[in-house]
């Protein structure tokens, strides 16, 4: 019952609802009671040769008369109690997407695809079903249950109402104790689904590189032993569901028995006629469906409560990133200061960045180069306040980075990623995706500095093209392409391009960047490259080596102090050199 109390939240929001259900539950529960009397009565005149065609006429006008207001009944309460179920469905999906969009880059590290889906899916399904089905039964169970029980013991007699359900204690211990097992057997076939999810997830997105090592085969039997846990898991709780309906059958079968064995005797005795031994019985075949409810509350409510346990516990987890309470509402106009003095990602792990101090003011560029490791993103999640600095400051127009609020840091921010993610749609629905509201005036400029346009216009579709799922129909250069178009045509303060000219050439390279140059001076440029030549124009170049700036100052003057940077560019330009046929 936990459950319930977890969710009184929602039963107080939605109480009229629940309310209206219960009452309307109670009347069909009542009505349910009539026609068991019209068979007894039918059956005592039977019984003393007295029943004519009128009565009988009447009798039946009355039964049909119940089951037309029973069926009206039925479908009212339903739409009460099932629809309000699905408005939880909804607003605790509501709660988890809001939730995911909040929490930072840790903790989806720490939480798979997979898992958060199924808890989005499979259990809130669950916990829908605890405030449907599990109130629908426990309800029913109680109103049909004690009212029958009530009519029975009142009206026909409480010696064989007593004797009949003295099997019922019993039937109370086995399905609370079938309960308790159903609650940990379903937390693990949900997390065993869970897994199963991740791999498939996985798979599927790398489709590509499965077939390339030819893997398919070892990944088909690894899918399989995980469905095969899943199985199991599942199995399990299969099991323990299954002894519920032939427990509740098998005290229900006794109840039967005790019901017709004394009941002979009281009739032998004239303790009660034929016709009121009828309607016990009729009336006892109506305590099944309570009986068995009972058994389905425990089912459903045990399901309910692991799963939302599973929620709650996403639910739960803060997000790293707080708005201080007067958080500064203007538009960040760019220049830029960082004072880092250490950065840890926990207080066990070793510093990743470590003094990295510079200053760039609004309209310059920056380039940012190094080995793999030196802590080139771990500065660009800092700068952007995908993470916040706990030792040092970052600063935008002379001011904290977290004293602004969050939405003003995602507006300062245009962002082109290593890893270019495109949705399902149209190329002008990516490239507007930052900008619902953009003309085609808009998207076009913005591919045209994003050397795109033309790869676009190729297309029999042009920008009404679909891209497919993550952008799998274009290439690497043109996915990367229409990812800096969407990131222009935001019109950030800063734009970062977190090594975003690695699938094009050294031609196309520098037509981008010479359109970016030419098109916003008052835009701040962030870039991160491999290919040195990327940035050799940035007003201010940092190489990172061990979390540290090794090397700081322009292209020229980098090229004087000699050491790794003026060692990698001409060797890349040399590599350039000899391909070109030199």
């Amino acid at each position: 019952m936990r459950v319930f109390l977890d969710l009184s939240w929602f039963f107080r929001r939605h109480w009229l609802a629940y309310l209206s259900g219960v009452i309307v539950l109670a009347v069909v529960s009542f009505l349910s009671l009539v026609p068991p009397r019209v068979i007894g009565a039918v059956v005592d005149l039977i019984d003393t040769n007295s029943l004519t065609q009128t009565i009988l006429l009447q009798y039946v006008g009355l039964i049909m008369g119940i089951a037309l207001v029973l069926y009206i009944l039925r479908f009212i309460w339903r739409i009460l109690i099932f629809g309000a179920s699905l408005k939880l469905a909804r607003q605790i999906r509501n709660d988890l997407y809001t939730h995911y969009t909040k929490m930072s880059d840790s903790f989806y590290h720490k939480r798979t695809t997979g898992n958060l889906m199924a808890i989005s899916t499979n259990d809130v399904r669950a916990v829908q079903a605890t405030a449907g089905d599990g109130v629908l039964t426990i309800v029913d169970a109680i109103l049909l249950g004690g009212m029958v029980v009530a009519t029975m013991a009142i009206t026909i007699s409480w010696k064989l109402t007593l004797i009949t359900l003295l099997p019922l204690p019993l039937m109370a211990i086995l399905t609370s104790y079938y309960g308790s097992l159903l609650h940990k057997r379903f937390g693990a076939a949900q997390a065993a689904f869970s897994s199963l999810n991740d791999t498939v997830q996985e798979n599927i997105n790398g489709i590509k590189v499965m077939k390339a090592f030819g893997q398919e085969r070892t990944e088909n039997e690894r899918f399989h032993d995980q469905s095969a846990i899943v199985v199991d898991k599942n199995m399990r709780v299969a099991k323990v569901d299954a002894l519920f309906d032939p427990t509740i059958s098998a005290v229900i079968g006794v109840c039967y028995i005790l019901a017709i064995s004394f009941g002979a005797r009281y009739v032998i005795a004239d303790e009660m006629t034929i016709g009121q031994l009828t309607t016990f019985v009729v009336y006892l075949g109506l305590l099944i469906w309570p009986m068995l409810a009972l058994g389905m509350f425990f089912n459903v409510v045990e399901r309910g409560r692991a799963s939302y346990d599973r929620i709650r516990e996403v639910l739960r987890i803060q997000t790293e990133l707080h708005e201080s309470s007067g958080a500064i509402d203007k538009k960040i106009a760019g220049d830029l200061k960082v004072d880092i003095h250490t950065f840890h990602y926990d207080t066990e792990s070793p510093a990743v960045l470590t003094d990295v101090c510079f200053e760039l003011k609004a309209g310059q560029t920056l380039g940012i180069v190094g080995k793999t490791g030196s802590g080139k993103t771990t500065l660009l999640s800092l700068l952007q306040r995908n993470i916040d600095v706990s030792d040092g400051g970052v600063y935008l127009d002379s001011i904290k980075l977290g004293q602004f609020k969050l939405d003003r840091v995602k507006e300062a921010f245009g962002v082109v990623p290593q890893e270019h993610f495109l949705f399902s749609a149209t190329i002008a629905e990516n490239v507007a995706f930052a900008k619902p509201e953009a003309t085609i005036a808009e998207i076009i400029k913005a591919c045209q500095l994003a050397c795109v346009h033309e790869d676009i216009q190729r297309f029999p579709e042009g920008y009404e093209t679909l891209v497919g799922e993550r952008g799998v129909t274009l290439s690497g250069g043109q996915k990367q392409r229409i990812s800096i178009a969407r990131a222009i045509l935001s019109s950030p303060a800063i734009l970062v391009l977190d090594d975003s000219l690695s699938a094009v050439d050294a031609k196309t390279e520098e037509l981008i960047l010479s359109a970016l140059r030419k098109n916003d001076n008052e835009q701040t440029l962030i870039m991160t490259a491999h290919r040195l030549s990327a940035i050799s124009h940035a007003n201010l170049i940092l190489v990172m080596e061990n979390g540290r700036i090794a090397q700081v100052g322009t292209h020229q003057e980098l090229m004087k102090q000699g050491g790794w940077y003026k060692e990698m560019y001409e060797r890349q330009q040399l590599e350039t050199i000899v391909e070109q046929g030199g």
